[in-house]
């Protein structure tokens, strides 16, 4: 009787895992029904709890990391996301030190920092951003 609850548990951990596709609760699952085939086999509840435990570690070691890999490659970037990689033109100079600069990219303009060495970009450059912290962006001088 006790093997029912492998299965319950299996179904209930696919349908988070449904519910939320977020490899999150796959690997249990998987797990689960090891345990669950353990358990129809005729093995005890130790075993099965061990099976559980082993399978489910195994199997969120060895396959997520290609999973998520190849898991949501279409996503598309949203919001400021989207900005990281592009071109953007300094309206205001950039000096880090003194968290002073804005930038104008895709007809919004950002406040902007930056990590070169000086912390300083002249107005009128053409930069990338390189990401996001805050409020601001983290532009680099754009290579030729």
């Amino acid at each position: 009787m006790q093997t029912v609850y492998w299965l319950v548990l299996f179904v209930a951990l696919l349908i988070v895992e449904i519910i939320t596709m977020g490899l999150t609760t796959i690997w249990f699952a998987g797990g689960a029904l090891a345990a669950f085939l353990a358990g129809f086999i005729g093995f005890g509840l130790a075993v099965q709890v061990i099976v559980f435990l082993v399978v489910s570690v195994l199997l969120l070691v060895l396959t997520r990391p290609i999973a998520v890999r190849y898991f949501n490659q279409e996503r598309q970037k949203t919001n400021a996301e989207r900005l990281i990689g592009e071109k953007a033109l300094v309206l205001e100079d950039i000096d880090t030190l003194k968290a002073v600069g804005r930038v104008s990219v895709g007809g919004q303009e950002w406040s902007a920092k930056t990590d070169e060495p000086d912390g300083k970009i002249g107005r009128d450059t053409i930069v990338e951003v390189e990401g996001i912290q805050g409020v601001k962006l983290i532009v680099s001088k754009k290579e030729d």
